[in-house]
């Protein structure tokens, strides 16, 4: 609950209120423990909070019961002895729903949520397919290719038709971008293909979310919560924690810098966290550092949930300054070391001893530290966790379409688009060339000599390449002039020719 403007999240033993201050809310946090600890109804209190506060929130919904954050909570014998024993009543506690919109990779149980190859990168595109770093780094070269010749990497047929077109013409790259294995061409193509069979071509598509239009609020002024449904992603570690992540780059990269605002822009609630970080390379483990340390100025809070702290590496459990630790259970060494790890993140109560406490924590409590004002983290202190406003279930079929029809996102985002991409660009090369290559056949025949015939093929292909460049190079001006003005005009002439030559030239290699 909000009161006083402050994010009231729990009370200690004597009953006093405890306090993460909106300021400090962008510093990031942690919510951790067992199963069964309590950690969804804690996730779910700050979620409504942050959104009474005028702030966006994204959740991933693993189990389902995220959703019933749309839905008001429903009074009940323990729901009462809990309103009572927090005093909630006097602070005007009262059973609300919040403003939720579906979202959903598949498109099943939210509004369609799409990106493009290109968007993705290779980086975490290699995560995703389950490359190693040989295959990784060709599949660098080949986005490298398309940012070369200025092609469009959109779905997964762009990129396949890139692979095939490289791979056939591997030795004509080899002296701008090195030797490019086809064995490992391969590898790639077929992992894409698993990919489609899960659903692959679906979220790699047209229109790609723009990650700002999750900055929004209801027409009451609270933060729209925009909730994932995971419970069919969360099958593919890999996907689900890469989407994830992309998400995040996409914030970092897309948000202004802000500083330090007096509340968050927005939340992003990243739940099974340790899905992250599993077998993650190093270069992506930099990467996702990075980026927590950085987005916090852009005014993005992020907080983690899993069920041990070391799920998360060191570097990134540093940033984050706002925990909430529920019950963990110690049953071997390894789980007893862990346990000590947690306890000591904190800063000493001398009135418990942190360890034990973690140790006896019951559903609903935990041992939270949130910063002051200034900045600095405050003692550990036994917390006992606000029950939240709305309902603990899940959502109806009913419910859920009011919350993926409702907005008016999903008119922008229902339908995909097949725009002219990579795909079509190369398919159009391939003809060009199979009819060059069939004229200068042709010609070849009908002339005598073996010199002249390969000088005749040289001025064929040659002529072709510059032809189809010179036609490429207008088309693609002209698409340029509906969507960027005068510049596309003048990419339509010569210039668009030029290019289109010179885009061809590097595909085929230039005519000697």
């Amino acid at each position: 609950m909000l009161k006083d403007n402050r994010i009231w999240v729990a009370n200690n033993a004597e009953g006093e209120n405890i306090f993460m201050l909106p300021s400090m809310a962008n510093r990031h946090g942690l919510v951790s423990g067992a199963t069964g600890t309590g950690k969804t109804v804690t996730l779910k209190v700050l979620a409504e909070t942050f959104s009474e506060m005028g702030v966006p929130v994204f959740m991933a919904d693993v189990k389902g019961d995220i959703a019933g954050l749309m839905n008001p909570g429903a009074d009940t014998a323990d729901m009462q002895k809990r309103i009572e024993r927090f005093k909630l009543a006097e602070a005007g506690f009262e059973y609300i729903g919040y403003p939720v919109t579906f979202w959903d990779v598949y498109g099943k149980k939210g509004i369609q949520l799409r990106t493009t190859v290109s968007e993705m990168g290779p980086l975490l595109l290699a995560r995703i397919l389950g490359l190693n770093d040989t295959q990784t780094d060709i599949l660098s070269v080949v986005f490298k290719i398309a940012d070369d010749n200025d092609l469009l990497l959109i779905d997964t047929k762009d990129l396949k038709s890139l692979l095939a077109y490289v791979d056939r013409h591997a030795n004509d790259f080899a002296e701008d971008y090195g030797k490019i294995s086809s064995a490992s061409v391969g590898v790639i193509t077929r992992s894409i293909v698993a990919l489609e069979s899960i659903g692959g071509d679906t979220f790699f598509a047209e229109p790609g979310l723009d990650i700002t239009d999750w900055i929004n609020t209801d027409g009451e002024g609270r933060g729209v919560i925009h909730v994932l449904d995971c419970s069919s992603l969360i099958n593919n570690g890999k996907l689900y924690s890469t989407f994830l992540l992309w998400m995040l780059s996409e914030l970092f990269e897309t948000m202004p810098e802000v500083g330090d605002p007096e509340k968050p822009k927005l939340v992003f609630f990243f739940d099974e966290a340790h899905l992250l970080f599993k077998d993650a390379q190093k270069a992506l483990l930099e990467k996702i550092e990075q980026v927590v340390k950085l987005i916090r100025s852009k005014g993005i809070g992020i907080y983690f949930c899993t069920q041990n702290p070391r799920d998360i590496p060191n570097g990134v459990l540093a940033q984050l300054n706002n925990k909430i630790q529920h019950g963990l259970r110690a049953y071997t060494p390894s789980d007893q070391k862990a346990v000590r790890a947690a306890a000591e993140s904190f800063r000493i109560n001398p009135k418990f001893k942190t360890y034990d406490e973690i140790l006896n924590l019951g559903t609903g409590e935990a041992i939270v530290s949130f910063l002051d004002e200034r900045g600095i983290p405050g003692i550990a202190e036994k917390a006992y966790i606000l029950p939240p406003r709305c309902s603990f279930g899940a959502v109806t079929d009913e419910e859920r379409a009011y919350g993926i029809y409702a907005t008016p996102l999903y008119g922008k985002y229902a339908k995909s688009v097949d725009n002219e991409s990579a795909y079509e660009t190369i398919t159009q090369i391939n003809a060009e060339q199979q009819q060059a290559d069939e004229e200068a056949k042709k010609k070849e025949k009908e002339e005598k000599g073996t010199s002249k015939k390969k000088t005749a093929k040289k001025s064929t292909l040659s002529k072709t390449a510059r032809t189809t460049g010179s036609t490429l190079g207008r088309e693609a001006g002209k698409l340029l002039g509906s969507n960027f003005g005068s510049l596309g005009k003048k990419l339509g002439g010569n210039l668009g020719s030029t290019l289109g030559r010179g885009l061809l030239e590097t595909l085929f290699g230039k005519s000697k």
